[in-house]
């Protein structure tokens, strides 16, 4: 037996709204998209969204003992993902995402970690964050 791979998969309110938002301004290739769940790709990797869209939560009488969760779709659940993605030539990817703004913040830099990568933080259109990162020569 073998562990093979790791998808990371992000929660989101629209399927179909976020998946546009991976193609058109990440650079992501739609593979598979329905109501409730979406798969999009790129040089390789692949990130699967689930849809989020339980609004029932907003109309549970709130008692003491009740958890807001019970679907685990509530809409309030989009944009609390993350995910790490190793990529080469971080600093064109970097220009790529600034040019498409969706770098984290408008001064976001590349930073060196302790760690030993170069990277840089992105939000997707529910807010959920990708670090892309660069191992460190040396």
């Amino acid at each position: 037996m073998n562990l093979l791979n790791v998808i990371p998969a992000l929660p989101v309110r629209d399927i179909a709204r976020a998946a546009e938002f991976y193609r058109d301004r990440l650079g992501f290739a739609v593979g598979h998209m329905d109501e409730g769940f979406g798969i999009v790709s790129r040089d390789g990797v692949v990130i699967h969204l689930w849809a989020a869209g339980d609004e029932s939560w907003r109309h549970r009488p709130r008692t003491p003992a009740s958890s807001p969760v019970v679907t685990g779709a509530e809409t309030f659940l989009a944009g609390t993902a993350s995910c790490r993605i190793e990529v080469i030539e971080v600093d064109d990817l970097y220009a790529e995402m600034k040019g498409a703004g969706v770098l984290y913040a408008a001064d976001t830099v590349i930073e060196a970690t302790p760690w030993g990568t170069r990277e840089f933080p992105v939000l997707d259109l529910e807010r959920n964050l990708l670090t892309f990162y660069e191992r460190s020569s040396g």
